[in-house]
């Protein structure tokens, strides 16, 4: 089953495949397939990639985060990267749309980092001011534990289907 398969209807897929030599065709592909889904699409880290194939949306890396305001004013949804309750005020700060915070658990894509574990990581994003999805290490299971917690959902880079 891919993601967008997998995903529920309404829920967001985010192209970050940056280092593909078909990245255009590739995120054309993955645009078309997920709105056919009823899905929304965001690109990460290149608006006009974004407004190239219809996105609704951006997600930028927390280095970037200063740059959503300008993609905010040309009507872009604009997700942001945190890793830190400092990140989290950033993105709020900057009108982010939404945060995704990480590594809420240990997680394969990054080992070396330490999750920030369901207490600290809910603490984080209840004092935001935007929406925050966990991401990080999120399977079934764990998303189950992020219930009533204030996130406003989870964020899966593999490895996550929903039972």
């Amino acid at each position: 089953m891919t993601a967008i398969e997998a995903a529920p209807r309404g829920a967001a897929i985010l192209i970050r495949d940056y280092d593909r030599a078909d990245r255009r065709a590739f995120a054309a592909g993955v645009a078309d397939a997920a709105r056919r889904a009823g899905l929304h699409v965001l690109v990460a880290r290149d608006a006009r990639l974004a407004a190239d194939i219809g996105a609704c949306g951006v997600h930028l890396p927390e280095a970037l985060s200063s740059q959503a305001p300008p993609l905010k004013r040309r009507g872009l949804i604009v997700s942001i990267a945190a890793h830190s309750p400092a990140a989290l005020r950033r993105a709020a700060a900057m009108g982010a749309d939404a945060a995704l915070l990480s590594p809420v658990f240990v997680t394969q894509s990054h080992p070396e980092a330490e999750g920030l574990g369901v207490l600290r990581a809910a603490a984080c994003a209840a004092r935001t001011g935007a929406p925050v999805f966990a991401l990080g290490g999120i399977d079934h299971r764990y998303a189950r534990r992020l219930i009533g917690t204030g996130f406003a959902g989870v964020a899966a880079i593999s490895g996550f289907h929903p039972h």
